[in-house]
């Protein structure tokens, strides 16, 4: 293979990435390849975790011409009654198969760093990023679910440690993804001697990146390396933390950073209808496993702290965001106070995304026009 066709890539900016065009809020789908989605509840749904279901969920999102697709990556579930999340597609080659199943919307991996080693991460990412022409990012996380970590006979780091190997990890994918050469790489978590990943990532000089780290590491980590920070706090407390971490990424890396929220969206035609849906949700919780996550957010994330026992029924409807409920209108309202408060976008799940997507694209995505949210 000549040298030329080894560095093939680098022909777009990351800023062409779909996630960063000049819609004033920026939407996309979350946690549509899992089961339950974002909902932990037997009430009756019509989602179901089928690859036919994924396509017809992305495609749609593609035609409404919302910016990303990302998913939740698990690789157990939570136990309780419905055991949530436990029927799960994997990220990397989900991302793959709607990068090739679609046209212009953004297309993430969730990608836990302690389960996939960075010489095999970079590899695929740039792989997808070929297959997409540029649409890719990942939504990195350090790997917070004891249980998962003991599933790869790893040990739990202690939660600013798990920063500091993600730190590692994130430096040995970089070089991975732009030094021209073979390099040896040395570190606390990685070694490696003769390294090299071609082809390049089409973009730029990396795929989009995402982290949801709220405590002071997870910011830093945020700040430092990454293109949007995605938070679930109240309304009221998002001015105060957007400009904390703007302002971080601003003069301590000379970098920009946007902050996006993930929430539940619960549309329906009445006010009464959309409250007894929600309802219906938490009637039929999985509380015991909605305590499952809370006793292992409780003690190993700090991202959440105090909220835990506070918003348990946010978890059974909306995975601890803020769930977006009323008419329409109502939920247009809510997208702009939270654009108001200083966020640059959010990404949503349904009850059932298939259905659900498509009268969300006819009845609220005009409203936001209306509203200048979207154009």
């Amino acid at each position: 293979m000549h040298e030329a066709e080894g560095l093939l890539g680098k022909t777009k900016s990351i800023r062409e990435n779909p996630l960063f065009n000049d819609q004033k809020f920026k939407l996309g789908v979350f946690s549509a390849n899992c089961s339950g989605g974002l909902i932990m509840s037997d009430a009756p749904t019509g989602f179901r975790v089928t690859w036919d279901q994924q396509l017809e969920i992305a495609r749609t999102a593609d035609r409404l011409g919302l910016e990303a697709m990302v998913p939740v990556g698990r690789w157990i579930g939570f136990g309780g009654n419905t055991n949530f999340n436990g029927v799960c597609f994997e990220t990397y080659t989900w991302a793959a198969g709607l990068a090739q199943a679609t046209e212009n919307i953004g297309v993430f991996t969730t990608t836990h760093l302690p389960t996939v080693h960075p010489v095999v991460a970079a590899k695929m990412a740039a792989t997808i990023d070929h297959i997409s022409g540029g649409r890719f990012g990942m939504n990195l996380v350090m790997g917070w679910f004891t249980p998962e970590m003991e599933l790869f006979g790893s040990e739990q780091l202690e939660h600013d440690r798990r920063y500091a190997f993600g730190q590692e990890w994130l430096d040995f994918a970089n070089q991975l993804w732009n030094d021209p050469g073979t390099f040896d790489f040395s570190g606390e978590f990685f070694q490696a001697k003769g390294a090299s990943s071609y082809p390049k990532p089409v973009q730029d000089p990396r795929p989009a990146l995402i982290n949801a780290g709220a405590s002071e590491a997870g910011q830093e980590f945020s700040a430092r390396n990454v293109d949007i920070n995605l938070i679930a706090l109240p309304t009221e407390e998002v001015p105060a933390y957007v400009k904390k971490i703007k302002n971080l990424a601003n003069t301590k890396y000379e970098r920009d950073i946007d902050v996006w929220t993930y929430c539940l969206v619960i549309c329906r035609e009445t006010e009464k209808e959309a409250k007894a849906a929600y309802q219906a949700i938490i009637d039929a919780g999985d509380w015991p496993g909605a305590q499952n996550i809370m006793d292992v957010l409780g003690v190993q994330s700090q991202s959440f702290g105090t909220q835990i026992k506070k918003f348990q029924e946010r978890f059974i409807a909306g995975w601890g965001g803020p769930t977006l409920m009323g008419t329409p209108e109502q939920v247009t309202e809510q997208f702009a106070e939270l654009s108001e408060a200083g966020m640059s976008g959010a990404i949503f799940g349904f009850h059932d995304y298939a259905t659900e997507l498509k009268d969300f694209g006819h009845e609220v995505l005009p409203l936001m026009r209306r509203h200048g949210l979207r154009h």
